[in-house]
């Protein structure tokens, strides 16, 4: 009856695809509810399959991305326009947009798949999932990439599933759970298929696939909690620099991180007995501090973090900068104008750079949402022991965002077997052990350090080795699969 319903009457299918993309930010953090994603896709793809034409699945994807990406990445109108300083007219029409350009992605699937639909369930469900898997890849790098909310994600630990990040990566996750989900259409075959991927995961869990080198490190992770309308005002800047110069000396380690530009200004204005007394307080651990600030050569300026102690000072400048938050696109200059965002045209960092050696350890550091680009984190790899990420989250406010960030950060854990070591301002400042396991985190939101231990560890994950080229083989494989003996359909 419902399938009736569905397939009679449009606009009760645009809206039932809409609810299901809604539905599926219930998958990711801070909800958590990892076994939903398998039930998300499955509506998904029932709805593709019933659509009557590619043109009716192309609106349904539009539909489902609609919802999708309008609940999961709405914290966009707050950057723009509480923490931007852009009206409201020009902020929500702007952050609509984004969100619909977003859906563009799982719209795209959708026709397609419609397009050339098998007529064989298999195959039907190799397709889909291949498709879902590509689109949320070619969102990970078209327009310098926006990866957030990739399917795969959602199979964080403890999913059972985060046992194949360190095989096939983020989007191999995405992968297993699209078409997990399509075979739940058939459920004979769907359920206990699910049953052996979870088992599979699990088991995978246990192998060891880097191992833990040199004794432990102390870590002292330092949020400030810095409001983001203060963070560049010239009147809280000794304000900032006594918190954060208090924070440390209370808290001693051998390494310890402060957030990205916790000191808002160049490293050639910091006050040299300031980072006189910073030195002093990270030699007395025999360790170091890296702390976010800007960098400058000539008319280029950087987002770096600097690190100062006992090994000489060392820099990690950013390669992959956001578009209208620290680069302008071509043509954007008047859009700019209206918000309100300081040092916003960055100058890119190399792309290769040595991971610093700091605290007797290689940490390799990355900045901001550069660590939701898995391949650029792997750069660094095997060399570094240990990741570090340096955020300002402030941007976002009380949203989805932090949360996210942090699901983010596990996976690069669970995929590199590495610890990750979050320092943030507002949120979520955390300790992430090699397998992808949150050790520990701050409440956001509220001043403080997170103190622990932490082990680097060497060894390369099969993702390290090969990167997306394995989940990019298996899409292409399975997409082929699905694909054979179809026929192209009109409409």
């Amino acid at each position: 009856m419902l399938t009736t319903l569905l397939a009679k009457n449009r606009a009760v299918r645009y809206i039932a695809a809409a609810l299901i993309g809604v539905g599926g930010v219930f998958c990711f953090a801070p909800f958590g509810l990892f076994w939903l994603a398998p039930l998300i896709w499955l509506g998904f793809f029932t709805l593709l399959r019933d659509a009557a034409s590619p043109r009716r699945g192309l609106l349904t994807g539009l539909a489902f991305g609609m919802g999708f990406f309008l609940t999961g990445v709405s914290w966009v109108y707050v950057s723009l326009s509480v923490f931007g300083g852009m009206p409201w007219w020009m902020a929500g029409p702007a952050a609509f947009l984004f969100c619909t350009v977003m859906a563009l992605f799982p719209m795209a699937a959708g026709y397609v798949f419609k397009r050339w639909q098998p007529a064989a369930f298999w195959r039907q469900a190799l397709l889909f999932a291949a498709l879902i898997a590509a689109v949320d890849w070619i969102k990970g790098w078209i327009f310098t990439g926006f990866p957030w909310l990739t399917v795969g994600y959602s199979q964080a630990a403890p999913s059972p599933l985060s046992g194949f990040a360190p095989i096939v990566g983020v989007h191999g996750l995405s992968l297993i759970v699209a078409h997990s989900g399509a075979l739940l259409a058939r459920w004979r075959v769907g359920l206990p298929a699910l049953a052996a991927l979870g088992l599979a995961g699990f088991s995978l869990q246990q192998v060891p696939w880097t191992t833990p080198v040199g004794e432990p490190v102390s870590v002292a992770l330092v949020q400030g909690n810095v409001p983001q309308e203060m963070k560049f005002r010239p009147e809280a800047f000794f304000r900032t620099l006594d918190l954060y110069h208090d924070l440390i000396k209370q808290n001693p380690a051998q390494l310890t991180v402060l957030p990205e530009t916790a000191i808002p200004v160049f490293l050639d204005q910091i006050p040299p007995d300031y980072l006189d007394e910073l030195k002093a307080l990270a030699k007395r651990q025999n360790g170091d501090i890296i702390f976010g600030t800007l960098t400058g050569v000539g008319d280029n300026y950087f987002n770096s973090a600097v690190s100062i102690g006992t090994s000489p000072l060392q820099v990690y400048s950013k390669n992959h900068l956001v578009p209208f938050g620290e680069i302008i696109p071509t043509g954007f200059a008047w859009f700019m104008a209206y918000a309100n965002i300081p040092m916003s045209a960055y100058t890119r960092g190399p792309e290769v750079q040595t991971p610093l050696a700091v605290a007797g350890q290689h940490v390799a550091a990355n900045i901001c949402y550069e660590d939701v680009f898995g391949e650029e984190i792997i750069r660094a790899l095997p060399q570094a022991g240990i990741l570090a990420n340096l955020s300002n989250t402030a941007w976002f406010g009380r949203s989805l965002a932090q949360p996210q960030h942090l699901q983010i950060a596990q996976l690069r854990a669970a995929e590199t077997g590495r610890p990750m070591l979050r320092a943030t301002n507002t949120g979520m400042t955390a300790i992430v052990n090699a397998d992808g396991r949150v050790q520990a985190a701050l409440e956001p939101f509220t001043t403080g350090v997170l103190k622990g231990e932490v082990r680097a560890h060497e060894g390369m994950t099969p993702y390290v080795r090969f990167g997306n080229w394995l989940a990019l083989g298996l899409m292409l494989g399975l997409g082929l699969l699905g694909l054979a003996g179809t026929r192209q359909r009109s409409g």
